[in-house]
């Protein structure tokens, strides 16, 4: 039974960030703060696809944070949370080369999510 007042999330994820979603390592999903992801809540699920494959990973959204940018988002999530396996500069280096500057003006979601 589904609780009518969940969401379900169809999200692109690039295959090394959605192999540590997988393996329950990658814990917060960061995410520009479009207008399209403003409602989402805990208790919604994301169901993350490699963008032109079949292959999924659902998660349940534990919390949404905000943040005026990516710095602060790394700084109060800590590094490790989004990507274990780089660096806090690599993290944003990487962030930075997905969502240009001004994608990164609107803010940035923190979200932390779980395996069900």
């Amino acid at each position: 039974m589904t609780d009518a007042t969940t969401h379900v999330r169809e999200l692109n994820l690039y295959r090394q960030y959605f192999d540590l979603v997988t393996a329950g390592t990658k814990t917060i999903e960061v995410r520009v703060k479009y207008a399209h992801l403003a409602d989402l809540l805990a208790g919604d699920t994301i169901r993350f696809r490699i963008k032109g494959t079949d292959e999924t990973c659902e998660v349940k959204v534990v919390r949404v944070t905000e943040y005026a940018d990516f710095e602060a988002l790394l700084d109060g999530e800590g590094a490790g949370n989004v990507n274990p396996t780089a660096t806090r500069d690599e993290q944003l280096a990487n962030i930075r080369a997905i969502y240009p500057p001004e994608k990164e003006a609107l803010g940035a979601f923190a979200i932390e999510i779980a395996l069900p």
